[in-house]
């Protein structure tokens, strides 16, 4: 296929309009028959184009040059504006004498706005004539750079550079982007310097400038083409292999600082850039350098100041550069600049939502008495790190722990902080231990106050070890899963409800057995919903996972969680994460009967006495007789206090799981604090032998009192 010119030319007699205007390293394919005297394209290497001195093609009759003096042609005007061929030095576009016609437009200059440096004068024509590797490009290597005659391979090459550079997100992409953009196609090597660090946004950098090598790139040592086969000589690294230090600290009014704050890019032959490559590469960088306008310096600036600096090297036995190509330097720089830029503030923000969301979520678990737990959250993209999907565990009184899992409508900054706000409230409204339709009541008012259109969904459920029951309440979210020990996983039946934000509606609770061996899962919408498939659709595929995966352990030993989270992830395939998901299992171990022992007491003076022989007969039946005297004096000190305030009967009871745990409640809500008692106080020193003899100890306010309880360890 013939490639159609790009740039804005205007049409010549005698050429045809799809002919290829040489465009920069690419595999010309002919589009007509050539003469067998005619170069021919061998795969893989750079085009022929017809020039002066060489056999036209097969086609129209044209008069070939004579040894004279060739006649004056006017040089080819591209889109740019700018005659990169002034007359009678570059045959490449002299027109067929035969179709010749009288051209108005005269030679122009060079492009402005790049001065002419010292010691970069053009090689004369004469040398490039009589160059035929200059004129033909038979005689290079595949994979290294031609020279760009022609200001349209220039636009080419610079629109397809930026267009690469521009498709990176992050830091990396935008450095490697640049590197591969113009190695080998601009520059046979390159140096990327980035400042270290790098400032954000507005950020006023106060220590020195220091650059660090972020990246180099280079061409990779010569293949055979034809065969595909390495040769069995490896070259000798060059020189250009081991140009470049790891770190460059910038000297204020150094020859480099001067070059930065130049901003534009300058060939390395120039004195002041010549005594800038010592600071920038070490000592005797200089020299490794090649000579002439083989290298190219450009800074990198940002939007608000210098933030590194790019090194394009040409070998010694490559073309120079030519002065156009520092605006192709201009450009790269600038256009790696502005991403780097980007890339920064992007990295920024995305710490930022990392940060918030991972605040917003609990980082570590509890570890509540008969119930083991595991969770996962996976943002929805990368491009979307957070989300309004929630999950949280609260230990309640009694060893009981509430579930909850929620999903703010929205993926934003405003969504992470409505679910921050929810997720607060529901620990409050959970440590005054309210039935679970109570809770979703108060949070559907607590999302009516913060807006109108502050919806969520969620569920809330609360397990008891001791009972092995779970009461459930939910509010529009997807129904949770339990998988029993036998390997059998169904979708549990709770009423939907309606979301969070809706107001004016009713919640319902549903109390369920659960059984010791189960696992309940309790996931978002991200999880079984997507473009794909239909939420009803991802909960049997859920339900069916979860089977599969306790048929590997066998019917007797439940899967254990972390990997059954990860297998449950696993069912996520390409272009199912429209949504962040959030996932909650628990494992029920429960509080087996013998494990506990339970008892009503009158609020009487006789109790004290009472409570301690019940306490003393449960620890000797245990086998735990060592912890007698402890447990005597602390359940006597805890009932006495609850005794003198209470008007019901008062709850004892204890539990023996790895710990020894005891609970006294009674119908005071009117929480004990621990205080210094003076010397002459009779009382008022029950909770400091509480504090100091036990391994834990609190209290908590119930609907109908409070709960008082301490931890002692069994050995």
């Amino acid at each position: 296929m013939t490639e159609q010119p790009t740039s804005f030319e205007r049409p010549q007699a005698g050429v045809d309009p799809a002919e290829s205007r040489g465009a920069f390293l690419r595999t010309s394919t002919p589009s007509r028959p050539q003469d067998a005297d005619a170069p021919s394209h061998t795969p893989g290497a750079l085009p022929v184009q017809a020039r002066a001195g060489d056999t036209p093609p097969s086609g129209p009759a044209t008069t070939t040059p004579s040894a004279g003096p060739a006649p004056t042609t006017s040089g080819t005007t591209t889109s740019s504006g700018m005659d990169n061929n002034p007359a009678g030095t570059d045959p490449e576009h002299s027109q067929p004498a035969a179709a010749a016609e009288p051209d108005t437009h005269r030679p122009r200059p060079l492009p402005e706005g790049i001065p002419v440096q010292p010691g970069t004068e053009q090689e004369p024509a004469a040398a490039v004539a009589d160059d035929p590797e200059r004129r033909t490009g038979q005689g290079l290597p595949s994979g290294r750079p031609t020279p760009m005659r022609r200001d349209g391979d220039r636009l080419r090459f610079v629109g397809a550079a930026t267009r690469r550079i521009a498709r990176g997100l992050d830091l990396d992409e935008i450095v490697m982007g640049l590197c591969r953009a113009t190695v080998p196609t601009f520059s046979d090597a390159i140096l990327v310097y980035l400042r270290d660090p790098l400032p954000v946004g507005d950020e006023r950098p106060t220590g020195p400038l220091v650059l660090r090598l972020r990246r180099s790139d280079r061409i990779p040592e010569e293949r055979d083409t034809d065969g595909g086969f390495a040769p069995l000589f490896q070259p000798e690294p060059n020189e250009l292999d081991t140009i470049g230090t790891e770190l460059c600290e910038v000297t204020p009014g150094s020859a480099l600082a001067e070059v930065l704050r130049g901003v534009r890019p300058v060939f390395t032959d120039t004195p002041a850039a010549r005594a800038a490559l010592p600071e920038l590469l070490g000592e005797g960088g200089e020299f490794v350098v090649p000579t002439g306008q083989r290298a190219i310096l450009a800074p990198l600036r940002g939007r608000r100041r210098v933030i590194g600096a790019a090194l394009f090297l040409r070998r010694p036995d490559r073309f120079a550069f030519e002065p156009d190509d520092l605006l192709v330097a201009a450009q790269l720089a600038t256009h790696s600049a502005l991403g780097i830029d980007k890339a920064v503030l992007y990295g920024r923000e995305a710490y930022i939502a990392d940060e918030l969301q991972r605040t917003m979520l609990p980082e570590t678990l509890p570890r509540p008495t008969g119930v083991r737990l595991a969770s996962r959250y996976l943002p929805a993209a990368e491009t979307a790190r957070v989300g309004g999907d929630w999950y949280d565990a609260i230990p309640l009184p009694g060893s009981r722990v509430a579930l909850v899992v929620g999903d703010v409508m929205g993926h934003s900054m405003t969504s992470a902080a409505i679910m921050g706000q929810l997720r607060t409230t529901a620990q409050t409204l959970a440590g005054l231990d309210l039935p679970p339709q109570e809770v979703l009541h108060h949070l559907d008012e607590q999302a009516q106050r913060l807006g109108t259109d502050r919806m969520a969904t969620c569920l809330y459920a609360v397990y008891d070890p001791v009972s092995h029951r779970i009461t459930i309440a939910n509010a529009g979210h997807p129904p949770p899963v339990l998988l029993h020990l036998g390997g059998r996983a169904e979708v549990l039946r709770v009423p939907p409800g309606a979301p969070i934000g809706v107001g004016g509606v009713d919640f319902e609770a549903v109390e369920l057995d659960a059984p010791a061996g189960a696992t309940l899962l309790l996931y978002t919408d991200g999880l079984v919903e997507s473009r794909l498939r239909d939420v009803w659709t991802g909960i049997e595929q859920l339900r069916e996972k979860l089977a599969a995966t306790a048929q590997l352990t066998g019917p007797d030993h439940p899967p254990p969680l972390e990997a059954l989270c990860d297998e449950v992830l696993d069912m996520l395939g390409p272009g199912d994460r429209d949504d962040d998901i959030a996932l909650l299992a628990a494992r029920f171990d429960g509080i087996a009967p013998s494990d506990v022992a339970y008892w009503f007491l009158e609020p009487e003076e006789m109790a004290p006495g009472r409570a301690r022989r019940l306490a003393r007969r449960a620890l000797s039946r245990w086998g735990m007789e060592d912890l007698s005297d402890s447990v005597e004096l602390l359940v006597s000190e805890v009932v006495t206090n609850a005794v003198r305030y209470a008007t019901r009967p008062i709850t004892l009871r204890l539990l023996r799981t790895d710990v020894l745990r005891c609970e006294v409640g009674d119908d005071v809500p009117q929480l004990p604090r621990l205080r210094q008692a003076r010397a002459t106080d009779e009382g008022g020193r029950g909770l400091y032998l509480v504090n100091r003899l036990a391994r834990r100890w609190g209290a908590t306010r119930l609907s109908t009192g409070k709960v008082v309880w301490f931890e002692l360890n069994r050995t």
